[in-house]
């Protein structure tokens, strides 16, 4: 079936001559908005636009030659017109609130997928492209990252990915924006809804940061990705940011120390939660972790596991435990058993004789056991030290 019968006015045949000028009145067609929050208002307006918005998703992925350059404009205005609104205020709170689902999603959605099916297009040609997808357009895009909707977050995302990777002029301004959001968030509004789809996006990035690194990408670890670790939703976005904070350590391991002090600086005080993601963070950097660079970050972090062994938490105390089921980090505390010893001894031996959980003393127990196989002597000379402090208090 050739692409013009696909196009029909609800089926009929167009002449292929025609064919750009009846693109152009449906894209234009599509620039109407209705009123979502009213369910019965222009019902049969709303269900043409659908149809209409079909039928331009399923021309644009079957036609070729259909992208003709001054459909660009009208297609970026239809979009623009549709995409681009002021987002409601929101008290909202993901942590403890469903998300309010954006009411219009029967035809945001046939946009995005149109919107993709364009940048995805063979047809598709960043040097027009670029005429009618530049910085301004960028900037309210991103804007739209903070619309509570998931699913709107998560088309976002990828047409942001394919912006990126058709439009080489625009990765700085992208990367310069997306950093912006992120200080703004950390330093003032601590309500953004998209940081989890931005940082997706910004470990891709670095992914392919060239080395060395610039002393920007670094500075952007140190002042954004680090205090990123210290707002109240971190859960929300962990995973994400973890991901971008190793991929920085795997491009350049003389960074580690500097990411390791920086999570000590943050680490929360009163939330158990938040603790337990900061110990799962841990144990991912220490699995990569170079001999050299452990040797530099280990007192001040085992003196904060130390902590965490004896939280009233079971849950920290028990992810902390668990990071000597890790035979790297147990070969690493071999080696260097002299220092993390004496700093680990005095919680583990108070905890095996004085804890209430049963899981949490076998887990000590067995790092004890461990501890004495590794340096008999020095395990002797702490327990001789420990139960004459004890003694003498």
């Amino acid at each position: 079936m050739s692409s013009h019968r696909l196009f029909g006015i609800f089926g009929e045949d167009v002449p292929s001559t025609e064919e750009e000028e009846l693109f152009i009145r449906k894209l234009r067609q599509c620039c109407v908005v209705f009123d979502f929050m009213d369910p019965v208002a222009d019902l049969k307006g709303k269900e043409i636009k659908r149809a209409t918005l079909n039928e331009l998703v399923d021309y644009i992925t079957a036609g070729r030659g259909v992208l003709t350059e001054p459909v660009y404009p009208e297609i970026i205005r239809m979009i623009s017109a549709n995409l681009f609104r002021t987002l409601p205020p929101s008290d909202f709170d993901p942590e403890e609130d469903d998300p309010t689902l954006e009411a219009s999603w029967p035809h945001l959605q046939l946009v995005y997928e149109f919107f993709l099916r364009l940048l995805e297009s063979s047809d598709f040609q960043p040097t027009i492209g670029k005429k009618v997808i530049d910085q301004k357009f960028v900037l309210q895009l991103l804007n739209l990252f903070d619309s509570e909707d998931p699913r709107e977050r998560d088309f976002l995302k990828t047409v942001l990915h394919r912006i990126y990777g058709k439009f080489p002029g625009l990765r700085a301004f992208i990367c310069k924006q997306i950093n912006n959001i992120l200080l703004m968030f950390v330093y003032e509004t601590e309500h953004f809804n998209g940081v989890g789809e931005l940082l997706e996006i910004l470990g891709n990035i670095i992914n392919v940061f060239a080395l060395p690194l610039k002393s920007e990408h670094k500075q952007f670890l140190v002042k954004v990705l680090l205090p990123l670790h210290k707002v109240k939703c971190l859960s929300l976005y962990h995973a994400e940011l973890t991901y971008c904070v190793v991929q920085f350590l795997e491009k350049d391991a003389t960074l580690t120390e500097t990411v390791v002090k920086g999570l000590l600086k943050f680490w929360p005080k009163t939330c158990s939660q938040k603790e337990v993601m900061f110990l799962g963070e841990i144990g991912g950097i220490l699995d990569e972790i170079e001999p050299s660079q452990f040797a530099k970050i280990q007192e001040p972090l085992f003196r904060q596991i130390s902590r965490c062994v004896s939280s009233p938490h079971f849950q920290v105390a028990k992810r902390a435990l668990y990071l000597w089921n890790n035979e790297y980090i147990m070969s690493l505390t071999e080696e260097n058993n002299h220092v993390i010893m004496p700093i680990m001894f005095p919680a583990l031996y108070r905890i095996s004789k004085e804890h209430w959980n049963q899981t949490i003393v076998a887990l000590v127990n067995n790092v004890l056991k461990t501890f004495m196989e590794m340096n008999s002597k020095l395990f002797d000379e702490l327990t001789a030290s420990y139960k004459a402090e004890r003694q003498n208090v």
